[in-house]
């Protein structure tokens, strides 16, 4: 059974409650109330008072139990938008715009059991191949792919350079003794 609560003039925008509801539709209540109260959105406060107002109503209009309730849909749709005016230079004045919303959260008693909200398990990796040499292979890389249209390079004058020339070394020749053609008859 499907159990009502609306609040109606919500200071809000319909977009903001929009991204809070969508976090809890499906969940249990009390943990919907849980994550609600540890999300840091401005919304998150009137999308909570609104799925506890839901809840209590089943429990005290149709005696339904609160740990079987879930959320089923919460309905947020925008109301009447607030018009006002802010005086700018020279007589001009901008308007600002304070939207409001009306949202529906709808809480239901399902007795089948509950499945755990997580993410689906990792698919195992490949078996190896059953060689009897077993060889690392690196995984290969995506090849780099180049624009159809390469944009036009700019073309600049450089000047000629001179080649670059062998560093001296610091270390000092050494000499080696000069014999003369007299010294080398002997």
């Amino acid at each position: 059974m499907e159990v009502v609560a609306t609040a109606k003039w919500v200071r809000t925008t319909a977009r903001k409650a929009r991204l809070v509801a969508a976090l809890v539709v499906g969940l249990p209540v009390d943990e919907a109330i849980t994550v609600l109260s540890f999300t840091p959105r401005a919304a998150a406060t009137d999308v909570s008072k609104v799925i506890k107002s839901a809840a209590a109503n089943a429990e005290h209009n149709y005696n339904l139990d609160r740990g079987t309730l879930t959320v089923k849909r919460i309905e947020i749709e925008s109301a009447s938008t607030i018009k006002r005016f802010r005086p700018r230079a020279q007589g001009r004045a901008f308007s600002i715009f304070k939207r409001t919303t009306h949202l529906r959260a709808f809480v239901a008693d399902d007795l089948q059991p509950r499945v755990a909200r997580r993410r689906p398990a990792a698919a195992a990796p490949a078996a190896p191949p059953s060689d009897d040499t077993t060889t690392e292979t690196t995984p290969r890389r995506k090849k780099a792919t180049t624009p159809k249209s390469a944009p036009a390079t700019r073309r600049t004058t450089t000047r000629a350079r001179k080649p670059a020339e062998t560093p001296q070394t610091s270390e000092p020749k050494t000499a080696e003794p000069q014999t003369t053609e007299a010294e080398a008859t002997e």
